[in-house]
């Protein structure tokens, strides 16, 4: 092997060992994770549904795939249930999984933020 494809698996292994080490310490420390469908439509969507739930109490970490449309939430459930995370994501306009979103926050997105807006 070349130093160079040793110095790739090294990192890659690093990158592996790193990974695993974060799932353990959530874990650790209580932590649940959670994956909910939304209605987001683009980066706007994202970044606006991050916000709501980091502003959620017990949610330590939040974040939203534009293509799959699904949010991935690490939560502690002694603060939080994932009832109220849909409900934070339906309070700011979207559908969290069979949640409909509010219609007032709904009405006010922009344009490319509604269902089938892009």
């Amino acid at each position: 092997m070349s130093k160079l494809q040793i110095l790739f698996l090294s990192l890659a292994l690093l990158t592996v060992s790193l990974a695993a080490q974060a799932q353990n310490t959530a874990a650790q420390k209580g932590l649940q994770e959670v994956q909910i469908k939304t209605s987001a439509q683009c980066d706007m969507c994202k970044m606006r549904i991050e916000e709501a739930l980091a502003f959620t109490p017990g949610v330590k970490k939040a974040e939203l795939n534009v293509e799959t449309k699904v949010a991935t939430i690490a939560y502690n459930p002694k603060k939080t249930d994932v009832q109220k995370l849909r409900e934070a994501i339906a309070k700011v306009g979207y559908d969290a999984d069979e949640v409909s979103s509010d219609p007032k926050a709904y009405e006010a997105l922009p344009a490319c933020c509604k269902k089938g807006g892009h």
